[in-house]
Parts: structure tokens; C-alpha cells; sequence
């Protein structure tokens, strides 16, 4: 199949699969005569597998690790869960960062007036760079 079809099987751009195969995360397409790509079943499986696998948050080269998992059949399941529960855990470090992000700026608009006046405690945080605001939030002293 050529890579529009693979493309559309796989719910992964045609852009993207040319640079999933320059990064080595599939192994090397043939081609035809006229020297299209040639696309079989597994390669758009593989393809499934990465487009998942990006879908949960793993950067590419947890991908390649978990490509090497899955295609080698005498893995350690062990290897698996410890990358799954390591981006689990840098998850759940990136949602409190954001959360604290999140307490930040409502704080601020809070205390906002927002009319015609000119004077802004946004501006004024963002112009400052105050992290004692930014370090109150992640400790949950400011108010949700």
C-alpha cells in the first residue's frame, strides 16, 4: 500500500511516517519501481503502536525503547512497567506543575481589578518574575 493509505489505516500523517522511518522507528520501507513507498500490515501496525504510544504522553525515545519491548519476544515485562510507571510518575509531576500554574494565575486575576484602570498585578508578577507567587501557589497557599 502506499503511504497515503498506510497514513489513513494508521491515523498517522504521511509527513509523520516519513519521519518516524528518518528516525529509525521503522525498519526500511521498500519501494516500487517508480520509487514510492511500499507499505505493508505490520508496518502499519508498528505505526498504530507509536501513534498509542504517543497519545499517552511518550516522547520518542521511549518509543523506540518500548518498539524494541514489543518486537523482542524474551522482554522482561519488568522493563515495560518500569518506563510505563516512570512517565506515570513525570505525568503526575507535570499535572501538579500545572495545577500550581493554574492556582497562579487565578490568583492573579483575582486580584485584578480588570477595568479601565491601568495598573495590573498580572503585568506586574509577569514584568517582576515574582517566584514567591509561583512558590506559593505549588505550595498551595494561595487560594483556589
Amino acid at each position: 500500500m502506499n503511504i497515503g493509505e498506510a497514513a489513513r489505516q494508521s491515523a498517522v500523517s504521511a509527513k509523520m511516517i516519513r519521519h518516524y522511518e528518518s528516525l529509525g522507528l521503522l525498519p526500511a520501507v521498500p519501494r516500487s519501481e517508480a520509487g514510492y513507498r511500499q507499505y505493508d500490515e505490520a508496518t502499519v501496525h508498528t505505526l498504530r503502536f507509536i501513534r498509542r504510544a504517543r497519545d499517552l504522553g511518550f516522547g520518542l525515545p521511549e518509543i523506540e525503547t518500548l518498539l524494541g519491548l514489543w518486537r523482542n519476544r524474551r522482554r522482561s515485562s519488568k522493563d515495560v512497567k518500569r518506563i510505563a510507571l516512570a512517565h506515570a510518575d513525570d505525568l503526575q509531576r507535570r499535572i501538579a506543575e500545572m495545577r500550581a500554574m493554574q492556582r497562579t494565575l487565578q490568583h492573579l486575576a483575582h486580584c485584578c481589578h480588570g477595568d479601565e484602570r491601568p495598573d495590573c498585578p498580572i503585568l506586574d508578577d509577569l514584568a517582576g518574575g515574582r517566584a514567591d507567587t509561583a512558590e506559593a501557589a505549588i505550595a498551595g497557599k494561595l487560594p483556589s
